[in-house]
């Protein structure tokens, strides 16, 4: 039991789904490009998965330039 009055418990059986795979709870989400994170770069204070989507940003606007629409003419807001 918790302080709190809540208390844990720890699973006593496992689950399959209809094509015989084991059912896993907490796995999240798998990463589309997955990023070594070391202890190295971390203590160099830079961060390797902003890195990476930086590149990856990069190159898609690269790949798929992309401009801002022509400014509309100043709106009148004085009848006429």
């Amino acid at each position: 039991n918790l302080i709190d009055g809540g208390g844990v418990n720890v699973p006593e059986f496992g689950l399959n789904d209809m094509d015989g795979n084991w059912i896993l709870e907490g796995v999240g989400v798998v990463p589309a490009i997955e990023v070594h994170h070391d202890a190295k770069s971390l203590l160099e204070g830079r961060d390797p998965q902003l890195e990476r989507a930086v590149e990856e940003l990069l190159a898609a606007m690269d790949a798929d330039p992309r401009s801002l629409p022509e400014r509309p003419d100043p709106p009148v807001k004085t009848p006429q």
